[in-house]
Formats: structure tokens, sequence, C-alpha cells
């Protein structure tokens, strides 16, 4: 005779069902954050592409950093997935319905294009973040031993040329090892960042671009970096020996243009060429000076001993005090004094009358219209050309009470239903075996068909 098994009764303690509620709201609003993290790098990919950052700023990451307040690590990590996901549009549709986390895409982002990101998402979808991060990491490996092929090819085709062009503009071309490429690409970089990434601020929160303002291009960008570099190098000391003198640039300017650059006079460089009077009133800030008085013929009839316009002991005091450049955002260590009131026109060369900016931002506040001045209080005050204020700290964006009701109804108003199962991998516990998977999902991997 049958016997029933009789009915088991699990009884839920109420602690353990509160737990439970508060871990499906903790994957419900990771979801959502995920979601709205989709738009924030589609808002940031236009608005990178478009140059909104380029009102003081060097990057956009840089204009990050100074108004949402990230490091700068994340700010690039940001910009470079935002720019990813342009090409990657099943990533993105993903990321934007929270069903893959921000962790996940941006690890994909790093191997993903537009041929190989369907399968991909498919990892995504099925795996652990750490999974994603073993696969792309034995993705890459498969790629770089791929490139070891190439290596040798690249050795041997190495060079550098170095020629004048009849313009007096010095033309560079060459090829080096990847190595060697890297490491200037990282000097390059870390100049730029220095020059252009803290230079411009605000722009998006207090107005439009002025349309009539070119930005640097990239290859202009990295041609000021070059020059960095160079600069750097020979401060450093890269030959102690040598005298100083050698690696001056020398500039001539006519006492009149230096002070007020609607002046007429000349003002060029040694070989003749022309500057404006307003790059040589940036020179000047911050320069060793020779006074040369000639007669009605041009000839040179005294010549003043040299002298230093910023005098080393003060020079130290405004480093102290300064600490990097002090216009708003950038910091940069290495700096140059600026006079507020230019010498020539009768300022002081004293410590309140000196602030210390950066190569990049003496230029900007020279050449490129920004201003700065320091107040009844002592605090220096920057203006943009069209004189509005770049403050130290942006104003803080407005907040909603509750901003995850907030979030909540403008996902569902544009149709993106999320829970607590959206963003969960379809990973069952089994191991996982990353040389199998790449053998099966990259492209340099796949076996040839048989034969007819």
């Amino acid at each position: 005779m049958p016997i029933d098994s009789p009915a088991v009764l699990v009884l839920t303690h109420p602690a353990v069902a509160e737990l439970d509620r508060l871990g499906d709201e903790i994957a419900e609003l990771s979801a959502h954050l995920d979601a709205a993290t989709a738009r924030l790098l589609t808002v940031i990919r236009e608005f990178d592409a478009r140059g909104g950052w380029n009102s003081g700023f060097r990057s956009c990451a840089e204009w990050l950093g100074w108004r949402v307040g990230l490091d700068m690590g994340a700010d690039r990590e940001r910009v470079r997935v935002a720019r990813a996901l342009g090409t990657l549009p099943l990533l993105s549709d993903a990321l934007a319905r929270g069903v893959l986390s921000y962790a996940k895409v941006r690890a994909l982002t790093r191997v993903a294009t537009p041929e190989t990101e369907a399968r991909l998402l498919a990892v995504g979808r099925a795996g652990t973040a750490a999974h994603v991060e073993r696969i792309v990491r034995g993705w890459r490996r498969v790629d770089r031993q791929a490139e070891v092929r190439e290596a040798a090819r690249r050795h041997a085709s190495r060079a550098l040329r170095v020629h004048q062009g009849e313009d007096g503009m010095v033309v560079l071309r060459g090829r080096l090892e990847p190595e060697v490429g890297a490491l200037l690409m990282q000097a390059l970089a870390a100049a730029r960042e220095a020059l252009y990434q803290r230079a411009r601020a605000g722009a998006a929160a207090t107005g439009p671009i002025d349309p009539s303002r070119e930005p640097p291009t990239p290859a202009q960008q990295r041609a000021d970096a070059l020059a960095l570099v160079a600069e750097t190098a020979l401060h450093q000391g890269l030959e102690p020996g040598a005298p100083g003198e050698r690696y001056q640039v020398v500039v001539h300017v006519d006492a009149p243009a230096l002070a007020d650059p609607e002046q007429p006079g000349q003002s060029a460089l040694e070989d003749g060429t022309h500057v404006s009077a307003e790059t040589s009133r940036r020179l000047a800030c911050d320069a060793s000076r020779v006074v040369m008085h000639h007669d009605a013929e041009g000839r040179v009839v005294e010549i003043g001993a040299r002298t230093r316009t910023i005098p080393p002991a003060l020079r130290r005091a405004l480093h102290h005090r300064d600490r990097g450049c002090r216009f708003p955002g950038c910091g940069v260590r290495f700096g140059q004094g600026h006079h507020l009131q230019h010498w020539a026109q009768g300022g002081p060369t004293t410590l309140s009358n000196l602030t210390l900016l950066c190569r990049r931002h003496h230029r900007a506040v020279h050449e490129e219209g920004y201003q700065v001045a320091r107040g009844p209080d002592g605090a220096l005050q920057f203006r943009r050309p069209d004189g509005r204020p770049l403050f130290e700290v942006p104003p803080l964006s407005a907040v909603p009470e509750d901003p995850i009701t907030v979030l909540r109804a403008c996902h569902n108003a544009h149709g993106v239903q999320i829970n607590s199962r959206t963003g969960c991998a379809g990973w069952l516990g089994e191991r996982l075996d990353v040389g199998w998977a790449i053998d099966v999902l990259h492209p340099r991997c796949a076996k040839p068909g048989p034969g007819p």
C-alpha cells in the first residue's frame, strides 16, 4: 500500500525575509545605476565629440575631474568606455537595460569589436564580473601572441629623421620600436595632460562655447607636448656639464611694444622670426633680460647687465606659496611666474603681484584672453575671455530629494523594465575553463572547417 510522504512546511524567519528583500533591492538599484551609467556615457561621448570640455581644460577627462570630482584614472576610463560604446551597440544596449554591469562592460570594451561583440555579450550575460575579466585577459594574450610575430620586422624598420622645411618648421618622421614608442607616447601623454587637461574651466556649466575659438587639434597638442618634454629634459639636466646659455631662446622686443602690445615695435626671435608682442610679454614675465640701447641707425651703443625678472629667493617663495599652477582645476607642479600687472607697465616684482602658472595656462592668460587679478581679500580671481568668472570649485548640481524614485520613473518612462533579477548572471556554479572559452570565442583560434 503506497504511503504518501508528509508535506514539508518551511517556516521563514522574519529576519531572513527582510534580508532577502534588502538583497533584492540592492540588485535592483544596482541595475538602475548601470542603466543610468549608460545614459551618462552617451552624454559624455557626445560632450567629448563636440568639444564641450575645450573651454580652459585640456581633455574631456580633465573636465570631468573638475566638474564631477572623480580621480583622473576613473575619468579617463569613463571617456574610453564612452568612446568604445559608440561602435558597440549591443553592449551599449545591454548596459542601458541594466542587463550588464558597468564593470563587465568596461572589461569587454577593452577587446570587443563590432565583429566580436555579440559573442562577448553572451560571455557577459553568462558569467560573473570575475569570469569576464579572466576571459578578457586570455583574449588579450592571444592577440599579443599574434603581435610577437611582427617584432623582428618592426625592429629592423626603426628610424628617426629630422629636417628643417623651407618655412623654418622642423619636420620629424620616424618609426620606433614598440617599447620606445610606448615610452615616447607616455611622455607625450603626460606632457599633454600637464599642458591641456587642467586648462579650461566651466564652459558647459556656464554657457555655450564660442564657435570662433578653434580648439587645438590632437596633432597640435602633441606638438606642444613634445616641446614640454624637450624643455623638461634640459631643465632636469640631460647634459649637466653644458652651459645653460647654449639652450636659451632669445627674443628681441622694443620697450614700447613690451609695455603695450598695441604700440609699434619689433618683437622677434634671434633669427628674425616674428612673434607677437603679447608672446614677448609672456616670455618676459619670467626670464633673464638684458637692456640694449640703440642709436638712430640701429647700432647697439650700450648693453646692460643680465638680470633675472624674478630673483631666485623670490621664486622659491612663490613656489612654496602656490605649490603649482593656480589656474582653476590645474595644479601642475612646474610653472612660470606671472606678473598680475606686468613689470613693463610698472607692476612690481613682488610676491603679491606674482602667481604661478603652467606653460599652457600662462599662454592662455597672455595670448588667449583669459584674465587673472588678485581681489581685495588676496584671493586670485580668474575670468574667461568673455568676462565670465572661472571658479576654483564648480557649483553643485541640483539633486532631487528622492533621486531613486526619480531614477525609477525615468527608466519606466523610457520602457526600461528593471527588477532584482535583471543583472543576474546565468552562471550556475560550474568551473570556468578559460582556455576552452578562448578557443571557442576568439576569431584567431577558430579552426578551419573540413575541406570538400
